[in-house]
């Protein structure tokens, strides 16, 4: 059995969290890291998937609480927020986040997109899937995340 090598970066908030960058000077190039390693047990936190919508809204769904903006980068905006609202009552922080996977209706908003991301994540750069839908779960939404979280050992 070969020795694990050594992560390429460790998340600054939880040592338990290792980016994998097979070929590190690609990194630049990259907005996600092609692995994540989570070391030693751990709880995670399954984040269901986000919209620009309220995190809590009425179902059956009332299209008023659905009146989304048109920029991806604004819609992308608020479902970050969303999510962060559910990091900060756990208190966790983005660079707990280990894998995203993210749903567009339009792979050209891709790069709006990963640009907001990059706003919330800064350097840390989780496993990442991308897919494109016909349609999310209310009309005009263009973007949905899920996201996984791993709690730091105490």
């Amino acid at each position: 059995m070969s020795a694990r090598r050594p992560a390429f970066a460790t998340s600054p908030s939880n040592p338990s969290l290792g980016e994998i960058q097979t070929e590190p000077q690609r990194k630049p190039d990259m907005p996600y890291a092609p692995a994540i390693r989570v070391e030693a047990p751990g709880d995670l936190l399954f984040l269901s998937g986000a919209t620009p919508s309220p995190l809590y809204h009425k179902h059956p769904h009332v299209f008023s609480e659905h009146n989304h903006p048109v920029r991806i980068e604004d819609q992308t905006r608020l479902v970050m927020e969303n999510i962060k609202s559910i990091l900060d009552h756990q208190g966790l922080t983005w660079t707990d986040v280990v894998k995203v996977t993210k749903y567009l209706t339009d792979m050209r908003d891709m790069d709006g997109m990963v640009m907001v991301l990059a706003e919330y994540f800064g350097s840390w750069t989780p496993a990442s899937t991308t897919v494109c839908v016909n349609q999310l779960s209310t009309p005009g939404a263009r973007v949905e995340l899920d996201m996984i979280a791993v709690y730091p050992k105490n």
